[in-house]
């Protein structure tokens, strides 16, 4: 039989500890937290993708509505273009992205992209991908290379040279490969992949 204080913490759980909770007992979202509503139209997500990221969301970006900040259809294939419609953005971003091959991966930064000399960011960013099957790359705690971007290319993750999720300027070619920071494997079949559509989501 559980201690009086064994129960208090149980009955004192937090939502997080509770999502996380039920993800890692059933393997899925609970369905008591609702996929949240688009402010934009996606070219790209569907509804299963949008329940399975839902279940690694940051706490802070749960319950919000999913508010499109930048897509290459509407905005341009341009990092530039990307890096100044979030300029004053507060938010964490979730970059979802299809390539040529119709792979859909992506990442999860813990506060909008910008110009920067250095990385910056928080263990809350995180890889993904879908294809053939939904797999999520969380912080490893090897190394703090969680974002750095110029106008010349954005990386997400790094170490030893290679980068996790890396995008040209022009946001027409990508890599992915294995990073320390995130132990991902690379989030498309081949490394090197071309862009069809990007589309950058903030939660509002």
């Amino acid at each position: 039989m559980s201690s009086p204080d064994n129960n208090d913490r149980v009955l004192s759980m937090s939502t997080d500890e509770y999502r996380k909770t039920s993800l890692f007992a059933t393997g899925s979202f609970d369905l008591d937290f609702p996929i949240p509503d688009l402010i934009g139209k996606t070219e790209i997500l569907t509804e299963e993708h949008r329940e399975k990221l839902c279940s690694h969301l940051p706490a802070r970006a749960e319950g919000y509505s999913w508010s499109l900040i930048f897509s290459t259809s509407q905005h341009g294939f341009a990092l530039n273009s990307l890096y100044r419609k979030m300029a004053r953005l507060e938010s964490p971003v979730l970059i979802v992205i299809e390539d040529t091959e119709h792979n859909v991966f992506g990442a999860l930064t813990s506060c909008s992209l910008h110009v920067s000399d250095h990385f910056y960011g928080t263990g809350e960013s995180l890889l993904y991908k879908f294809n053939p099957s939904f797999k999520v790359f969380h912080w490893t705690g090897e190394n703090m290379y969680f974002i750095k971007g110029n106008m010349e290319s954005l990386s997400i993750g790094a170490g030893d040279g290679r980068f996790g999720l890396w995008l040209d300027g022009d946001l027409n070619q990508g890599r992915s490969q294995h990073c320390s920071t995130y132990g991902n494997e690379p989030l498309a079949p081949q490394e090197d992949f071309v862009i069809k559509t990007l589309e950058c989501w903030a939660f509002v």
